[in-house]
């Protein structure tokens, strides 16, 4: 007789990867949460009222079907090691929402003198991330093609991108502006999690970590309990709204052209996330991931979120905290009564973002260092290939930034300002291009380059002919869709003939040089 499966549904070292997930997801809400309130002036009945309660609904939906797909893949394999894929708010799509839809209209709103500048952008909002959950599971039809002709190099390494700059440096940054409480957080996460060293009482790393960040933060000043804003936001469908949102939307149609390549690059991110999990060793069905994931999103919408909600980047990283399914449900659980009760600005003003920032620079690094070591050894430059992108992105989004702050009248798009940044050295109009589409591009490039090294010219071309389409319509290299005949799509076009010739000559590799060994010592 076959023995019962022993899979808990909450496991002790749940907890660790569980303030690891809901650190990343609670720094996502603070953020939107802020910005809504304090640069698009949106009333608190509306960003507590229901944006927030709307994401609680589609994380705790999301997270509870992960859930299930763990369970089932472990009965099915009759393991007890499985991990649930983690699910959230994806960081670049989200600033993408926050800066490409809803605060393009709400500034053309507020110049017009609309008074209901902020909730009509909100309800664009919510229209625009409806519209992405059904791109989203649109893209499951090509999802396992793609996912079945794409190298290891070109996914991994485009998320290993993601991970390195917006999940590990971004969150290194708020640990060097309060180091008193976040040096000692990091020390005791990298001592626990990366060198093993045994926790008091047998505690998880990452709970020990925010538990002496937030105890220092009460010396510094970086934590205080204050309840003013818990108050009960009870989850009330908006479908009204929802539907007057889909009516202005259709009168922007920049929303529309920002919606589109975000949401190719958010079934991208998902295939490429379920990738990663395999990598890690437990094996999803990406189509199934990828309409979740919409399906996740919309029901959202209906509640009153704006942004949409995604398969999360991270899973070796929980894998290795020893995450089984407990950890997913319990983010889930916790967001979701945080949203209506109110207790996610409390636990914000609680817990310094120094205390929470070392989680995430693990999770960072365990993503980096799991793209070069799954992916075949000699594909590690093209791993690095895919990463360059996204450095160019973060680049790109802080200089816009700080510019917004110094001059919010400066127009980044201009050649005047270009060639002011190229006389300090910066290359504005080439990172530019790298920067828009960058998980697209890496992923691309990746794939071009794991290729090439395999001389497998017929992919190399179909891959850079792909590149080349996609850059003609806007969705890489370009601020906005249409017909883009670019020196970029040039040289696309020029590359792809070469590999094309490559491939009708049938190009062999020089014995004398042979081919880059990391295998070796």
């Amino acid at each position: 007789m076959e023995k019962e499966l022993h899979y808990p549904l909450f496991y002790r070292k749940d907890l660790t990867a569980f303030w690891a997930l809901f650190a990343d997801n609670l720094a996502n809400i603070v953020i939107l949460s802020g910005i809504c309130t304090f640069v698009f002036n949106m009333p608190p009945q509306i960003v507590f009222g229901r944006i927030l309660p709307g994401l609680g609904v589609s994380l705790l939906v999301g997270l509870s079907f992960y859930v299930y797909l763990a369970r089932r893949l472990a009965r099915k394999e009759q393991r007890n090691d499985v991990t649930a894929l983690p699910y959230g708010i994806s960081t670049p799509v989200m600033f993408v929402y926050l800066f490409g839809v809803i605060g393009p209209v709400y500034w053309g709103l507020k110049a017009s003198g609309n008074p209901n500048a902020s909730i009509m952008a909100w309800q664009v909002g919510m229209a625009a991330a409806f519209l992405g959950g059904i791109i989203e599971m649109l893209g499951s039809i090509i999802g396992p093609w793609l996912k079945r002709v794409t190298p290891r190099a070109g996914m991994l390494g485009t998320l290993a991108g993601i991970a390195i700059v917006w999940i590990a440096t971004v969150p290194l940054a708020h640990i060097f502006e309060n180091p008193m409480v976040g040096f000692a957080s990091l020390m005791i996460v990298l001592a626990g999690l990366v060198a093993g060293v045994k926790m008091p009482f047998r505690l998880p790393a990452g709970l020990v970590a925010i538990l002496v960040g937030t105890i220092i933060g009460f010396f510094v000043g970086s934590s205080k309990i204050d309840f003013s804003g818990v108050a009960f936001h009870a989850p009330v469908p908006v479908i009204g709204d929802l539907i007057a949102g889909i009516k202005l939307m259709f009168a922007y149609p920049a929303v529309l052209a920002a919606v589109l390549p975000i949401e190719i690059y958010n079934f991208i991110e998902t295939m490429n996330n379920v990738e990663s999990a395999e990598a890690a060793g437990d094996k999803y069905p990406v189509r199934t991931c990828q309409i979740m994931d919409g399906a996740g999103t919309m029901v959202g919408t209906l509640f009153g979120s704006a942004f949409p909600t995604t398969v999360y980047i991270g899973h070796p990283a929980y894998k290795r905290l020893q995450g089984r399914c407990g950890y997913a449900l319990g983010v889930g659980i916790v967001i979701f009564l945080g949203a209506i009760f109110g207790f996610v600005d409390f636990l914000y003003k609680l817990i310094p973002t120094a205390a929470v920032a070392p989680m995430l620079v693990f999770v960072g690094i365990v993503i980096t260092a799991q793209a070069f070591r799954a992916s075949p050894a000699r594909h590690a430059i093209a791993v690095a290939v895919a990463i360059i992108p996204h450095m160019s992105n973060i680049m790109i989004t802080k200089i816009k930034g700080a510019v917004s702050v110094v001059n919010a009248e400066m127009d980044v798009a201009t050649l005047e300002f270009a060639h002011k940044l190229s006389e300090q050295g910066i290359a504005w109009i080439g990172q530019s291009a790298l920067a828009h589409g960058a998980i697209i591009t890496g992923l691309l490039w990746g794939a071009i380059v794991a290729m090439l090294i395999d001389l497998d010219f017929r992919k190399t071309a179909a891959f850079s002919g792909t590149a080349a389409f996609l850059t003609l319509i806007g969705i890489i290299h370009s601020p906005s869709m249409g017909l883009h005949f670019s020196a970029v799509f040039g040289g696309y076009v020029m590359m792809t003939a070469l590999f094309i010739v490559a491939w009708l000559l049938k190009v062999e590799r020089d014995p004398e040089i042979g081919e880059l060994d990391f295998e070796g010592d």
